[in-house]
């Protein structure tokens, strides 16, 4: 009768431990989704700033590319003369300027 007793009184700790292990196993995996969940979030943050910096990069790229083209154009003195000619008005000596209305 004393190893019944003693089985019935050992029965209620070993369900506490497990009670007590399986709340630990539950704010552990609780914790772990509420970690992974905010790191999931930063990352989609973090994926949209590199997207919209890739975006500036390329319009830089471009413009970059734009300007390299009008130094080239305008180190050409046909180029600058064109100009001259067309946006400023000037003349070459010699030549008369003619107004349309």
């Amino acid at each position: 009768m004393a190893a019944a007793t003693a089985n019935q009184s050992t029965l209620p700790a070993a369900k506490r431990r497990i009670k007590i292990w399986l709340l630990f196993v539950i704010l552990f995996l609780g914790w772990a989704g509420y970690t992974l969940f905010g790191q999931m979030q930063q990352s989609h943050v973090t994926q949209s700033k590199l997207a919209t910096t890739m975006k500036e990069l390329e319009a830089a790229k471009v413009q970059s590319e734009a300007l390299k083209i009008q130094i080239e154009k305008l180190n050409d003195p046909e180029y600058i003369a064109q100009l001259a000619t067309k946006e400023q008005g000037m003349v070459k000596q010699g030549e008369q300027q003619i107004f349309s209305d």
